[in-house]
C-alpha cells in the first residue's frame, strides 16, 4: 500500500492489482485477495544500469560480428524493425541494443506502458501511457500518445510494444515518413507476428479489407528479429527475417539467419532493401551473408 501511495496508485479489495514503475526504472506487480488465494504476491523486475549494446549481443556469442555490422547498418539505414518473441525473451533488451545505435542528430519519441528504455541519446522524448486516475483523470492509452507524436516532429518513433489497436497508427507513422521506426510484439515465430499484426490492425474497430491491412504491413516492416529464451535459460535470436512485400493476397518473407547448432547462420540469401542501404553509402560486405 506505501509502494502504490508513492507512485500513486491504489491497491485494495477494490483494486486488487496494481503495475507501477519506480524512480529507479523498476517494475512492480502486485495482487492482492481475494484475487490472489495464497495471499499478496508481489514482482519487482529490476533492470541493468548499463544497458546491453550490440557488443555486449557478440561478447555472449549470441551474434557474430557480421551479423552485429548487418543490424547496425540496418539502424543506420532507417530499416523499420519488429523484435517479436514471447515474455522474458529479452525484446526489450535488443530493442534499446538497436536504438543505441540511432545516430546521436535525430529526434527520437519513445512510447511505453512503463518506461524501461535507456537510450541515452540527447534528442529523447520519453512518453508513458496512464490508467485512469482516482480522481477520474481519463486514461492515455499508447494509441493515443502514437497519434500525438506524430505532431512532434519526431525522426523517429519507437514504441515499447504493440499489443492492440496502437498497430495502426503504428504501421501508418511507418508508411509515412518515419522510417527506421521500431517496436516489439508478443508472437512464436515471424509469420505467427506478422498474423497477429492483422488481427491487433482489426482491434482499431475500422472495416479494412484484409488486404489492405496486409498492404500496410508488407509496407511498412522491412525486417522481423525473433528472439527466444531456450530451455536452460539463455535469450538468443533465434531468426531473422526480411519482410519482402505483398504477392497475391499472401505477405511474402525471406528468412536471412536462422539459429543452428548454437549459432546464428545466414541463410545464404542477400536482403531486398540492400540496395537502399547502399544508395544511401552503407556498404554490405558479402560476408554477412555467406552460406
Amino acid at each position: 500500500e506505501k509502494i502504490a501511495r508513492f507512485v500513486g496508485r491504489q491497491i485494495s479489495s477494490r483494486y486488487p492489482m496494481m503495475d507501477a514503475r519506480l524512480p529507479d526504472g523498476s517494475r512492480v506487480n502486485a495482487v492482492v485477495p481475494p484475487l490472489a488465494l495464497s495471499g499478496t504476491t508481489l514482482t519487482i523486475r529490476r533492470f541493468r544500469k548499463n544497458p546491453f549494446t550490440l557488443d555486449n549481443f557478440v561478447e555472449l556469442g549470441i551474434l557474430s560480428h557480421g551479423q552485429r555490422q548487418f543490424l547496425q547498418l540496418c539502424v543506420q539505414g532507417r530499416m523499420n524493425m519488429l523484435i517479436s518473441g514471447g515474455t522474458g525473451s529479452g525484446k526489450t533488451t535488443l530493442l534499446n541494443a538497436l536504438a543505441i545505435d540511432i545516430p546521436d542528430q535525430e529526434r527520437i519519441v519513445t512510447i511505453e506502458d512503463a518506461a524501461e528504455l535507456h537510450i541515452g541519446k540527447r534528442h529523447v522524448i520519453s512518453l508513458e501511457s496512464r490508467p485512469a486516475s482516482l480522481d477520474g483523470d481519463p486514461p492515455v492509452t499508447i494509441r493515443e500518445l502514437v497519434t500525438n507524436a506524430l505532431r512532434m516532429r519526431p525522426d523517429r518513433i519507437i514504441v515499447g510494444e504493440v499489443r492492440g489497436a496502437e498497430a495502426l497508427d503504428m504501421l501508418q507513422a511507418m508508411n509515412t515518413g518515419h522510417d527506421g521506426s521500431l517496436t516489439t510484439g508478443h508472437a512464436n515465430s515471424p509469420r505467427d507476428m506478422l498474423a497477429r499484426l492483422e488481427t491487433m490492425v482489426l482491434f482499431a474497430g475500422y472495416d479494412l479489407p484484409v488486404s489492405a491491412i496486409r498492404r500496410q504491413i508488407g509496407n511498412a516492416i522491412d525486417l522481423i528479429i525473433q528472439v527466444t529464451r531456450k530451455r536452460d535459460g539463455r535469450r538468443v535470436i533465434d531468426s531473422i527475417v526480411e519482410v519482402v512485400g505483398l504477392e497475391g493476397d499472401t505477405i511474402s518473407s525471406a528468412e536471412l539467419y536462422r539459429w543452428e547448432r548454437d549459432q546464428l547462420q545466414s541463410t545464404g540469401i542477400r536482403p531486398v532493401f540492400a540496395r537502399r542501404l547502399e544508395d544511401q553509402g552503407l556498404t554490405l560486405h558479402p560476408n554477412m551473408f555467406g552460406a
